[in-house]
């Protein structure tokens, strides 16, 4: 990463992909919850959309290939979401394989695809090159459809109401791993693949496994490919690309710099300290305060408000008192500057977090409401296909591994 050293990823080898760790992340106030598997696990294939224009310039030169038909190749991929060399007709057919090798290595590879919401929902489990595993969900809507993609290979953040964070981080992602879960959505949509006929991907959302601002060079390297237009991206607009947090604030204050107008989504889920410490373990090293006023910053910078996502939790977090602490905290700032969503939680098997009762759901929403606070209770998508994220590749890890006597 080349930020500032604050927020600088440990790796710094050649060979060794940025591990996503924050700062004190082995030691002080919040410690990343590592997988049994995190490792030097090498980096994924080169691909096409991890290339800058030089090295994609450089990497056809050798092959013999003029310049002109790196703008082929980016045709083929951003504007078709074509990534078969064997049927680009414009290069010629001895070069194909190598083209193939050289700029379109496969970096996902479908394991598993569950289908819900009368086949409007596709939730899929990805196979990465080193098997690792990881999750997107294709959400058509009436009016948009939307896709909500995962940035790392798990996650540290340990929210223990999380399936995602059960996991652990095992690793970042890559750029290319990133934009290759939007280029096989985008045309999923394309080839009418989800119910409904033909389509167009419309809006994408970094709120899948992992925690998009510990990866962050990846991540911007991807919201410019999917916001630019084609050839240099898939052309879906910034303002329709979110990238959640769950409060990383040396991130968040990037972000408000970068001058690109995405919106921030910011996993609040506890309206006091001493929750969400419990509920949320990086707040222990940036707390709600600290959070929402890095939040507030990136709304005056970016003239977008900001969604502050609630995962309501039974008996813990969704109480009267709890929506006015919340109402208190964002009327502070005094402009209507963030957009509350409460999400029921989609509850992880066995475990003793669970959903609020529709009465305690509709309460905390009037009490916003009441507050002037702009909220929209979530529409869960997915609650019969292991819904939340990282449900399936936590199963599908468990189902591998030898069980413990």
């Amino acid at each position: 990463m080349t930020c500032d050293d604050s927020f600088r990823s440990t790796a710094t080898t050649h060979d060794e992909p940025e591990s996503g760790i924050t700062p004190g992340g082995t030691s002080g106030a919040f410690r990343d919850v590592l997988a049994k598997d995190h490792a030097r696990r090498g980096k994924p294939p080169l691909h096409f959309a991890d290339m800058d224009a030089g090295e994609r310039i450089e990497r056809a030169k050798a092959l013999g290939m003029p310049k002109f038909r790196v703008k082929q190749l980016a045709n083929h991929y951003y504007a078709h979401f074509d990534a078969d060399a064997s049927t680009f007709t414009d290069v010629p057919s001895s070069l194909r394989g190598d083209v193939q090798q050289a700029f379109f290595p496969t970096l996902i590879t479908e394991v598993t695809r569950q289908v819900a919401d009368d086949g409007q929902t596709v939730k899929t489990l990805w196979n990465l090159f080193d098997d690792a595993k990881i999750e997107s969900v294709l959400m058509r809507y009436p009016n948009r459809t939307t896709l909500c993609i995962s940035s790392q290979v798990g996650c540290g953040m340990g929210c223990p109401f999380c399936a995602t964070g059960q996991l652990g981080l095992t690793r970042n992602m890559s750029a290319g791993e990133i934009v290759e879960q939007v280029r096989v959505s985008a045309a999923m949509m394309q080839r009418g693949e989800v119910a409904g006929g033909p389509g167009r991907l419309s809006n994408v959302v970094f709120m899948g496994m992992g925690e998009p601002m510990g990866n962050y060079k990846a991540i911007m390297s991807a919201v410019r490919q999917i916001s630019a237009m084609p050839p240099e991206g898939f052309g879906i607009s910034a303002r329709n690309i979110t990238v959640s947090t769950v409060g990383v604030v040396p991130g968040i204050r990037r972000l408000a710099q970068e001058g690109v107008p995405v919106r921030l989504a910011v996993s609040l889920h506890a309206p006091n300290n001493e929750l969400r410490d419990e509920l949320v373990p990086m707040n222990k090293r940036f707390d709600v305060d600290a959070v929402l006023d890095a939040a507030h910053d990136y709304y005056l910078a970016s003239k977008r408000r900001v969604s502050i996502e609630y995962a309501l939790m039974r008996g813990i977090n969704d109480q009267e008192v709890h929506a006015r602490q919340l109402a208190n905290k964002l009327n502070h700032y005094g402009d209507n500057w963030a957009h509350v969503n409460p999400i029921p939680l989609n509850p992880i098997e066995g475990s003793k977090w669970t959903a609020s009762k529709p009465e305690d759901e509709q309460r905390f929403l009037e009490i916003l409401h009441n507050a002037g606070i702009t909220a929209t209770l979530r529409d869960t998508r997915g609650q019969d296909i292991d819904g939340a994220c990282g449900q399936l590749a936590a199963k599908t890890i468990n189902m591998t591994m030898p069980q413990r006597s």
